[in-house]
C-alpha cells in the first residue's frame, strides 16, 4: 500500500496509516471478535480487507460492530470485563489512536507513565522509591472500576479540544456508544465507560485523567509530586494531615468528574524506615506488582539497615511462578543447553536457564522489571543429570528458581 491520502473522500486518511496501524495490531496479536475472525483469516484476503477499512473510514461510513466482553476474574474475587474488538475494528481504532496520540502525547503531564511510548511502569516504580525516601507519607489511590465509569460527554470535550480531525471525534463517539457482546449473546447498551483492552482506550484515558486529575493537581495543590499509571495512582505527603486533606480534596474531584475513589482500597501509608521509625495503621502499599514497604538494605559500608524499598509484590510473584511451570522447563533439558542459554543474559551478568527462557520475550521483559529493586542469589536448575552438570549449573533469581521447583 502506498502513502496515498483520501482522493473524493469525506475525510483525509491516508493508506498508509490503515497500513502502519494493522502492522501494530498484526504485532499485539490478540483474540478475535465478534465475528470469530483471527488475524491468520483476515490476512487471507488483506489487500481488500485494509481497503475496507480505508475506504470506509475516509468515506465516514464506518460503524463499528459491537465489542465481544471477556470477562476476567480479579484477585480480589470481582470481575474485570475485557473488551475484545474484531481485527478490523482493532486497525480502524488504532488509525485514530495514532492520529490523537501525536497530538496530545507532548503536552501530557511529566508523571503520567502509562502507554507512553519511552516511559514504562518501571520508571514510575523507580521514581516513586526516589519520592518515597523523601516524603513520610504516601496516599495510594485506588479508582472504583475506571474504564467503566468514563463520563462520554467530559471525554469527548476533551477530544474535540485536542483535534481539529472531525472524523476522530466522530469515530471515537461511535466506539464509546458501541454495545458489549457477552458470552451468552446479550448486548448491553453503554453510556458510560470506554472498553479496557480496545486500541483507542489507552490514549483516551490518560486524556481524560491527564485533565481529571494531573492538571488539576498542578492548579489546586502545587508542589504535590505523583506518580501516575493510567488509573493506578499514588500522591506524596509531608505529614499525616496533609494526606488526609489530599484524600479528601481528591476524592471530591473525582465525583466532579463522575468517579468514585474506593473506600477501602484507597490508604494513607506511612514509610517507614531506619530514620523514621513511627507506625501507622497501613505501612505497605502494592503499585504496579511491587509492593512498597520497609525492608533491609545494605549501606556502602556493609551495614545493614531498615529502608522503604520496592519488590515485587506476592500476587505477581504467584502468577510468574504459575506461568513458569506451564512452560515444564525441567523436561526441556537437552545436551546443546549451555549453547543456547549463553545466547542471552540475563541482568548482572547471568545467563538464561534455557533455549526457552532465553527467546522469550514476556519473560524477559518480567524479569527485567521484577529483578530491578532486587538483589541476586545463584542456584541450580532442579533435575538436571549428575554427568552434565557442567551444563546444568546455570545461575538464575532465586525467584525463578523457586517457581522452576
Amino acid at each position: 500500500m502506498g502513502k496515498s491520502v483520501s482522493q473524493g473522500k469525506s475525510f483525509d486518511i491516508s493508506k498508509w496509516e490503515v497500513w502502519e496501524a494493522y502492522r501494530r495490531v498484526k504485532a499485539n496479536k490478540g483474540a478475535p471478535g465478534v465475528d470469530g475472525q483471527t488475524i491468520e483469516v483476515f490476512e487471507t484476503d488483506l489487500k481488500n480487507n485494509l481497503y475496507r477499512v480505508w475506504n470506509r473510514m475516509a468515506s465516514g461510513s464506518y460503524f463499528p460492530p459491537a465489542v465481544r466482553a471477556v470477562p476476567i476474574p480479579k484477585a480480589d474475587g470481582g470481575i474485570r470485563v475485557l473488551g475484545v474488538a474484531t481485527v478490523a475494528d482493532r486497525i480502524a481504532q488504532t488509525v485514530v489512536a495514532a492520529r490523537l496520540e501525536a497530538k496530545v502525547e507532548p503536552m501530557f503531564h511529566p508523571d503520567s507513565y502509562g502507554y507512553r511510548p519511552g516511559r514504562s511502569a518501571l520508571d514510575a516504580v523507580t521514581v516513586t522509591r526516589a519520592r518515597c525516601w523523601k516524603k513520610d507519607w504516601v496516599l495510594d489511590l485506588d479508582i472504583k472500576s475506571f474504564f467503566d465509569s468514563v463520563d462520554h460527554d467530559l471525554l469527548l470535550k476533551a477530544v474535540e479540544a485536542n483535534t481539529d480531525d472531525v472524523w476522530v471525534v466522530l469515530y471515537i463517539r461511535r466506539w464509546l456508544k458501541a454495545p458489549l457482546e457477552h458470552p451468552d449473546g446479550t448486548l448491553e447498551a453503554r453510556d458510560r465507560g470506554t472498553p479496557q483492552g480496545s486500541a483507542v482506550s489507552p490514549v483516551l484515558a490518560n486524556l481524560f485523567m491527564h485533565y481529571a486529575f494531573d492538571t488539576w493537581m498542578d492548579r489546586e495543590h502545587p508542589g504535590i509530586t505523583f506518580a501516575r499509571y493510567v488509573d493506578d495512582v499514588v500522591v506524596h505527603a509531608t505529614t499525616l494531615g496533609q494526606a488526609e486533606r489530599l484524600r479528601s480534596a481528591i476524592a471530591k474531584r473525582m465525583v466532579e468528574v463522575g468517579l468514585m475513589l474506593h473506600p477501602v482500597k484507597t490508604k494513607i501509608v506511612y514509610c517507614q524506615d531506619d530514620n523514621r521509625r513511627g507506625s501507622a495503621e497501613h505501612e505497605s502499599f502494592t503499585f504496579l506488582g511491587f509492593t512498597f514497604r520497609a525492608r533491609g538494605a545494605r549501606n556502602k559500608h556493609g551495614v545493614i539497615f531498615a529502608s522503604f524499598l520496592p519488590a515485587v509484590s506476592r500476587e505477581a510473584l504467584k502468577a510468574m511462578g504459575q506461568r513458569v511451570r506451564r512452560w515444564r522447563i525441567h523436561l526441556q533439558i537437552s545436551s546443546n543447553l549451555a549453547a543456547r542459554a549463553s545466547m542471552t543474559t540475563w541482568p548482572s551478568g547471568t545467563s538464561a536457564a534455557s533455549s526457552r527462557l532465553a527467546t522469550n520475550p514476556w519473560l524477559t521483559g518480567r524479569t527485567r522489571a521484577r529483578v530491578a529493586f532486587s538483589s541476586w542469589t545463584t542456584g541450580t536448575i532442579i533435575g538436571c543429570p549428575t554427568t552434565t552438570s557442567t551444563i546444568c549449573a546455570i545461575t538464575v533469581p532465586v525467584w525463578l528458581r523457586l517457581s522452576v521447583i
